[in-house]
Order: C-alpha cells, then sequence, then structure tokens
C-alpha cells in the first residue's frame, strides 16, 4: 500500500438530504491513521459527529405534494444545521466539504436543499461534493454493519434495485418495472386511511403483525425485475370492495408477505450468480422486521448472512450523504458550483465508486 503522504489525515463532511419528505443533516469524520492510500480502498475511522431528522407528514389518507416537502424543507433546514454542529461539537471552520443529496428523489425537495449547500459552499469558502441517494445508502450500510462485499438489496419509498459491486460501479442485477416496495405500502396505506406518523410503512408493519389469513395476490417475478403495480390494483380493490371479507390486518399481512417473497427470491437468485454469502438491506423499507426475517432465513439455508441497520440509518438521513462524499472527497471528486444541479433520476450504476478497488 503507498500512501500520497504518510501523514494522519482527517476528513470532516458534512451531509445534507432532502430528496423526499425526510429532510437530515449530518456530519461525518473519517481518519486516516497512516494518510489517505492511493492503491487500496479507502477504509477509513469512521466517527459519527451528528445525525439529526425532521419529517414531513401530511395528514392520514394523504401523500405528500413536492411543493409542500420543499417548503417544510427550506423552514427547517437552518434548525436543523444548527443542531448538527452543536452536536459534533465543532464550528464550520472545522468542515472539509459539504456534502449534498444530487438525486434521485423529488424534484422541489432536492432543489430546496441543493440551494442551500450551495451557499453555504461559497459562504464558508467549502468544495461541494454532489452525492447518488442509493450509493450513500449502500456506504452508510457497509460501515455500520461491516459487511464485506454483499449483495445489495436496495428498498425504499423511491427505490427497489438489486446490487452487486464490480469494477468501481455498484451494477443493477434487477429492480422494479414499475413502482417501489416503498411506494406501493404507502398507497395502500392511503387507501386504509392509516397515519402517516411515523411513517405509512411502519403502520403497514404493525397491522400486519395482527394479521393471519393469507390471501393470494399477484407474484409477479419477471427475471430478475419485480412489478408492483399490478398487486397494487389488485388489493386497492379487495379493501374497497370486499371489506366486510378481509380484514386490514390479513390484507397488510398478505401484501407484506408477497412483494417480501418475490425480493428474497431474486435477491437468493444474485446471491447464486456472484457466489456471495452476504446480503446488505438498506432502505427505509429495510427496517422491516419480517423482511429482515425472511431474508435471514434465505441467507441461513444458503450459508449466508443478512446484514440490516435500524431506523437512524435506514431511513433517509444526512450522515450517509455525508459519509459517501467524504470517500469520494478523499479522492479527489468535488463538484463545481456551476454543476450543482440536481437531477430526479440518478441510477446507482452511473457512480464512479473510486474509492474501492
Amino acid at each position: 500500500m503507498t500512501t500520497a503522504n504518510s501523514k494522519p489525515k482527517t476528513i470532516i463532511a458534512l451531509g445534507l438530504e432532502g430528496s423526499a419528505n425526510k429532510l437530515g443533516v449530518g456530519i461525518v469524520k473519517h481518519v486516516y491513521p497512516a494518510g489517505i492510500p492511493t492503491d487500496t480502498e479507502l477504509q477509513p475511522e469512521m466517527i459519527e459527529l451528528a445525525n439529526v431528522r425532521d419529517t414531513y407528514n401530511p395528514p392520514a389518507g394523504e401523500g405528500f405534494l413536492p411543493r409542500d416537502v420543499a417548503a417544510h424543507h427550506r423552514a427547517t433546514i437552518i434548525e436543523l444545521l444548527n443542531q448538527a454542529l452543536a452536536d459534533a461539537k465543532i464550528t464550520h471552520q472545522e468542515l472539509d466539504c459539504i456534502c449534498y443529496t444530487k438525486g434521485p428523489g423529488m424534484g422541489a425537495p432536492l432543489q430546496a436543499v441543493a440551494l442551500v449547500a450551495r451557499t453555504l459552499s461559497q459562504l464558508w469558502d467549502l468544495p461541494l461534493v454532489g452525492v447518488n441517494h442509493c450509493v450513500g445508502h449502500i456506504e452508510m450500510g457497509r460501515a455500520i454493519t461491516g459487511a464485506d462485499n454483499p449483495i445489495v438489496l436496495y428498498v425504499s419509498g423511491g427505490n427497489t434495485q438489486v446490487i452487486a459491486y464490480s469494477q468501481q460501479t455498484y451494477r443493477i442485477f434487477g429492480e422494479t418495472l414499475d413502482i417501489a416496495i416503498g411506494n406501493c405500502l404507502d398507497r395502500f396505506a392511503r387507501v386504509l386511511k392509516l397515519p402517516n406518523d411515523p411513517s405509512p410503512g411502519y403502520n403497514i408493519e404493525q397491522y400486519a403483525k395482527r394479521g393471519s389469513k393469507y390471501i393470494e395476490l399477484p407474484y409477479t417475478v419477471k427475471g430478475m425485475d419485480v412489478s408492483f403495480s399490478g398487486i397494487l390494483s389488485f388489493i386497492e380493490q379487495l379493501a374497497k370492495t370486499k371489506a366486510d371479507q378481509y380484514t386490514p390486518e390479513d390484507l397488510c399481512y398478505s401484501l407484506q408477505e408477497t412483494m417480501f417473497a418475490m425480493l428474497v427470491e431474486i435477491t437468493e437468485r444474485a446471491m447464486a450468480h456472484i457466489g456471495s454469502t452476504e446480503v446488505l438491506v438498506v432502505g427505509g423499507v429495510g427496517c422491516n422486521v419480517r423482511l429482515q426475517e425472511m431474508m435471514g432465513q434465505m441467507a441461513i439455508e444458503r450459508n449466508g448472512k443478512v446484514f440490516a441497520t435500524d431506523m437512524r440509518y435506514c431511513i433517509d438521513n444526512g450522515i450517509m450523504i455525508a459519509q459517501a462524499g467524504a470517500l469520494a472527497f478523499a479522492r479527489g471528486f468535488t463538484t463545481p458550483v456551476h454543476d450543482s444541479w440536481i437531477t430526479q433520476r440518478f441510477r446507482t450504476d452511473q457512480v464512479h465508486v473510486e474509492w474501492r478497488t
């Protein structure tokens, strides 16, 4: 291993996340005791300094509109920023870079947070680092769990992907062909008029725990890809037209069991393809205990192991953006202000993962 400079090196990164209804500000410190290596994978000591979050919750039975989420982020972000700096016990002069979510996500919220990142960069004379939201989830999951080279199941309100790493790219083996699994859960929660606090998916999970009667639903796996729109249409009709035959608890139970089985199938196929014994579950839906149980049972049968994080890290947060951004920054990557735009479509496999070998 060679280093550009053998002196100890420290990077402190601020991360701003606001791609959906969660607004997060995080600060992470990376320590390289022997300097930053130039020819090996970056594996710094990671120290969490701050990880604060605020959520926009519309009334029960309603979804959230991008303009309302953006207004929430604009009204809340300065307070969260000050809280993060206070929690970290540092001033902005000690930061090395400002990392923000470049995409994917909802346009208006992304723009609101990118504007703040751009402004802070110029006020504080610090470099910007645009971060892929999905890669942020993956890198935070790897750092927290210690997973080596897992198959990644990324499941959230806007994304459903099975991912494997190869040649400095997180390659997508399979994904949803229509809506994300989290979006499917959220929309069904609105049909049942479940609260949005703490999240629609969490409330469906609690209902499902009380369900016991399995109702057969469409099971749609196409090769390595999945489809959830047909399941949603079918179960919405059951809830609206046969409420006397099926309880909300049994509907939630059946929806979870069917969709999670689909995810287990394509994840196991990806594990077999690359010979992996590890699964890392990331994203907001990854908090679901039943999904972790089903994935864990499959992994045990393959003499493997499942890695997952708790709600501090699986739900959108600022420190995951700081984590991925700090790694990219250590390899010399920055985003010029004139390129600090956002994009609602930014695929995981479009990122050059230069910090891995």
